[in-house]
């Protein structure tokens, strides 16, 4: 997500609209762990972003990520990965778009595109500058179908980012980084439907 500009093929948005993005290296505990945290907490949309793993390695968890999001009736993607998507029936891929434009993305046919950073991320340090909920407003008005607000999303500033007009929350490090990811989802969703 370089380009702050991305679509997903596949999906149309999942409810809630909250999804988590996978990052090994920031997790606590195993992604698989933390994916079966993420859909007790009630989230419904999971995206694998491990593109550095072996694709023998990341097809196979992916492959355990889809049966475990069988059971929570949830949306499982990954990102980039059309052949390992394919392979074990994924729910949508998830693919950079570079420097297109959102709004050109979603006429093309994604079901939504990510917009950040909203906020400064420990996730990506010197990743922006942020645009803010501002910003965030203007991207929002003027696209043709959903944006997903991302970059240091909280739950103190999710409820923020859907009146500014985004239709949902993606979050990566908030939950990663968590002693208890399902509590982070808790208040996520909590503060997504005050």
């Amino acid at each position: 997500m370089r380009s702050g500009r991305d679509r997903d093929i596949g999906l149309r948005l999942p409810v809630p609209p909250l999804l988590v993005i996978s990052d090994r290296h920031q997790a606590r505990q195993p992604l698989e762990q933390v994916a079966e945290a993420v859909f007790a907490g009630g989230c419904r949309w999971f995206s694998l972003r491990e593109k550095e793993l072996p694709p023998d390695e990341r097809r196979a968890l992916l492959a355990a990520l889809v049966m475990m999001g069988r059971r929570f009736a949830a949306v499982v993607t990954a990102h980039e990965d059309i052949e390992a998507v394919l392979a074990v029936h994924a729910d949508g891929v998830h693919l950079s778009s570079g420097g297109s434009p959102g709004a050109a993305l979603l006429q093309a046919g994604a079901d939504y595109v990510t917009v950040s950073p909203v906020f400064l991320t420990a996730s990506k340090p010197g990743y922006g500058p942020a645009l803010g909920l501002d910003g965030l407003a203007h991207i929002a008005a003027g696209a043709p179908g959903p944006v997903i607000a991302l970059g240091g999303i909280t739950p103190a500033n999710a409820g923020l980012c859907l009146s500014a007009g985004a239709r949902g929350i993606a979050v990566m490090g908030e939950i990663m980084r968590a002693v208890d990811p399902q509590a982070i989802v808790e208040s996520t969703l909590r503060a997504m439907s005050g």
